[in-house]
């Protein structure tokens, strides 16, 4: 049986962030489904070394930069004649907090927050209009939902992310005879070129990006909108812990990231051992 009709063989995707970790996998994980797939990354020489190894188009692509991304679309829709699958997966980090500075917040916003608008403008409405088959996914964070403290400008980033893509559901639901769907793919911890630290190989606690895309492709079939990822140290059920009792600080009026806040220390401690 089909995982979704847009991941038949023969359909196209184009996957953002496509060089390395989550986007890599599932380029590779898609073209041994069958699918056509373009491959967009700000790095052009490893984007087209990984992509001839598994026999899909590399287009260099700063997707900040609208221009670019509707360059991506002319080519992908030139070598296919449409795109079925839209995977906005480019992020990066590093931000900083609230006062950081201006390029800081400039770099991380118009990466994970704009290349994901432009994704979703460029290519989503006539996606939509088209009456075929297709999914949207967009990569969100699990900072962007409990919001921990360090790097602010990261947790905007997804928190918006995952704000737009709820949206774009809506109005995908909202759009007579379509037939595409959104999926906000919130990972755990994953070994990429993000996460990285030093030459050493993966922690124990963290999952490989194939382990996510398998999980991802999983919950599709499920009909899952939030696709929240667990890992080898943090399971769905302490995460579903972790955000409700963030929700809970604006219920029942806490300090904002009370889980952090000394005063709540102990309390944030007794809600976590609660069966």
């Amino acid at each position: 049986m089909s995982l979704h009709p847009a991941l038949e063989p023969g359909k196209t995707a184009v996957i953002t962030g496509a060089a390395d970790g989550i986007g890599l996998a599932a380029a590779k994980i898609f073209r041994e489904l069958g699918l056509n797939v373009v491959m967009a990354d700000v790095t052009g020489r490893k984007l087209k070394q990984e992509a001839e190894a598994i026999g899909a188009i590399a287009v260099p692509t700063d997707v900040a930069d609208r221009t670019a991304v509707e360059a991506l679309k002319a080519v992908a829709l030139e070598k296919f004649g449409a795109v079925d699958v839209l995977m906005n997966n480019a992020g990066v980090g590093g931000g900083g907090d609230a006062f950081a500075g201006d390029d800081a917040w400039s770099r991380i916003l118009d990466v994970n927050l704009w290349g994901v608008i432009n994704g979703v403008q460029v290519f989503g409405e006539e996606m939509a209009l088209s009456g075929r088959p297709g999914l949207i996914i967009n990569t969100g964070s699990k900072q962007g939902i409990t919001q921990p403290p360090g790097d602010t400008a990261y947790n905007v980033s997804k928190a918006a992310v995952k704000a737009l893509t709820e949206g774009l559901a809506h109005t995908l639901r909202q759009t007579e005879d379509c037939q595409v769907t959104a999926h906000l793919l919130i990972p755990g911890y994953t070994f990429t070129g993000m996460t990285r630290r030093g030459p050493g190989g993966k922690p124990d606690a963290a999952w490989t990006p194939e382990q996510v895309v398998h999980f991802m492709l999983a919950r599709i079939e499920a009909g899952d909108f939030y696709i929240l990822c667990p890992d080898n140290d943090v399971t769905r059920a302490v995460d579903e812990k972790r955000m409700a009792w963030a929700m809970g600080d604006i219920i029942d009026n806490r300090p904002a990231l009370s889980r952090w806040h000394p005063d709540w220390k102990d309390a944030f401690a007794a809600f976590m051992d609660k069966s």
